[in-house]
């Protein structure tokens, strides 16, 4: 008997059962605790604006209400879903339930990353790429409608990667998730990409002459996928968002997260580029295809910063299994056990973190507010306003029209990059041209914008506000508040 109770005692607690949610527990109190940082991008007030008005019309725009440059032309809210999310859940919990929302869903799709890896890894594997994972996502962990889909994500990618590591058939349970994240937002075009090389490596895995059968078996599940991404209010016109963004050509350039990586400064994703390459270097070896995956991913996040997101989140998957093979980690199927009290103690954690972040007082930083600026400058009644680009947010959310804001793919590249040319005055003449030709009443623009100092001397524009977030410039002809 008494062996019997030491054994117990000592048994070991299933990694399988307790990580994913030590590491969901352990990302979402993070987070949480660094609220504010989940609100520092400029569009959460746009998308909360968004959401507002589609509960409001009880329905999706298909033509722009916000901004008065182009008030009426067709655009799509192909976030829609997303939007309407974060604006109950602000309504309901203020800023404190959109930061407590994005934690949730960062936090569920690395539990799930977690929980994936150590299908086939021994808990320190698995627990070194999700860390890595985690780095290479910390800039692009915000309030944003992305956040929402990186749980459909893993799920998605894990089921087509099982496929793969076990010859399954295609995962048909798993194509409802697509319907969900084309509402969600833009990028499920990624999944029908994801389908193509669990296609690849099961035709390389057969004969020649069993090919016809193999794509026989996936074809209705393709069609089945192409059909479930067009199911949203706008049909497949969703599946394009990505094509028209990346249409805008050299206007990404000014944008910081679809710019290339930045090697200028040694960072986090340099350091982990460097380590990979050193684990090839000693002997690691993987598949054609999952090779061509990763270098995929790879190009994708050397190409714009913001694609560093896919290379955290699916590399791991696809790796997972060559290294378990060459490693000798694999995990047995039987692995999983019952941990009760680690769980439900994570758990506990996850519901003190909510409790604590609500009864805080979270708000997005004040460099993308202007709202003293809007306040005392009166500009709700000043006319057009030229805005910086950083404040189109807030003037969607303070129901102002706004010049500019963060939908490139309703501006166009044009626009953005005379816009740019013009603030920054390396167009000094068409900046005069854009004045007049916009007929502004007022300008709102960031104090260390280049215009603000040709404001400042022209003379029919006199500065009416200034602080450390924005400057107020108005016509001298303007209407008086």
């Amino acid at each position: 008997m008494s062996d019997e109770v030491i054994t117990s005692t000592t048994k070991h607690i299933p990694a399988r059962a307790t990580l994913p949610w030590l590491v969901g527990a352990a990302v979402y109190a993070v987070l949480l605790t660094l609220g504010p940082r989940l609100l520092s991008d400029p569009d959460s007030y746009s998308h909360i604006a968004v959401g507002r008005w589609i509960m409001a019309h009880g329905a999706v725009p298909t033509n722009d209400p916000f901004s008065f440059s182009m008030h009426g032309a067709p655009w799509i809210s192909f976030e829609w879903l997303s939007q309407v999310f974060y604006a109950a859940a602000y309504d309901f919990f203020g800023w404190n339930g959109v930061a407590a929302l994005a934690a949730a869903a960062a936090a569920l799709a690395f539990g799930l990353l977690t929980r994936f890896l150590l299908r086939e890894l021994s808990p320190t594997p698995a627990l070194l790429m999700v860390m890595a994972a985690i780095v290479l996502l910390a800039p692009h962990l915000l309030a944003r409608p992305h956040m929402l889909t990186l749980p459909i994500m893993m799920i998605w990618a894990a089921a087509l990667v099982r496929c793969m590591d076990r010859r399954a058939p295609p995962p048909y349970w798993a194509l409802p998730l697509l319907v969900l994240w084309a509402n969600l937002h833009g990028s499920v075009v990624l999944a029908l990409g994801l389908i193509g090389p669990a296609v690849l490596e099961a035709l390389l895995g057969q004969k020649r002459s069993e090919w016809p059968r193999v794509l026989l078996r996936w074809l209705p599940f393709i069609a089945l996928a192409v059909v479930a991404c067009c199911l949203t209010p706008y049909g497949p016109e969703s599946l394009l968002i990505p094509l028209t963004t990346l249409g805008l050509g050299d206007a990404l350039q000014w944008i910081g997260e679809w710019r290339p990586q930045d090697f200028g400064h040694f960072g986090a994703f340099e350091l982990l580029l460097l380590a990979g390459i050193f684990a090839l270097s000693r002997g690691v070896t993987l598949p054609v295809v999952r090779m061509l995956v990763v270098l995929g991913l790879m190009h994708f996040a050397l190409a714009q910063v913001r694609n560093a997101d896919l290379l955290a989140m699916l590399a791991p998957l696809y790796l997972a299994a060559p290294l378990a093979r060459q490693l000798g980690t694999r995990v047995d199927d039987d692995a999983a056990g019952s941990a009760r009290a680690v769980n439900l103690t994570a758990l506990a954690v996850m519901i003190v973190a909510t409790g604590l972040a609500l009864g805080s007082d979270m708000r997005p930083p004040q460099r993308n507010t202007p709202e003293a600026a809007v306040a005392n400058a009166g500009l709700a009644k000043a006319g057009p306003v030229l805005n910086d680009y950083s404040f189109g947010g807030y003037l969607i959310f303070a129901g102002i029209p706004t010049f500019i804001d963060g939908r490139g793919e309703l501006y166009g590249g044009s626009f953005i990059a005379r816009y740019n040319r013009d603030i920054s005055l390396a167009d000094l003449p068409d900046f005069l041209k854009l004045l007049d030709q916009y007929k502004f009443g007022a300008t709102l623009l960031a104090p260390d914008t280049p215009a603000v100092a040709l404001l400042d001397r022209l003379p029919d524009w006199q500065r009416v506000y200034s602080d450390d977030v924005a400057v107020v410039h108005r016509r001298r002809d303007a209407p008086k508040q």
